[in-house]
């Protein structure tokens, strides 16, 4: 199974995205967001992001 997002209503009615690795573990998990097409475009925005972030380590 490839890596995938699942957007969810959490239990504050909020919703929520976590992005799940192929063996179905969860790798990263999204803020709250008032509407599902929001949490939806968290998910793009992290696709966009992610493909040329580089590993830097904390200050």
């Amino acid at each position: 199974m490839a890596a995938h997002f699942e957007v969810y209503e959490d239990k504050a009615h909020m919703w929520r995205f976590r992005l799940k690795a192929g063996n179905g573990e969860v790798v990263a998990v999204g803020e709250s967001y008032p509407t599902r097409s929001g949490a939806e475009k968290g998910c793009e925005a992290v696709k966009r992001a992610a493909a040329e972030a580089d590993i830097k380590q904390a200050a």
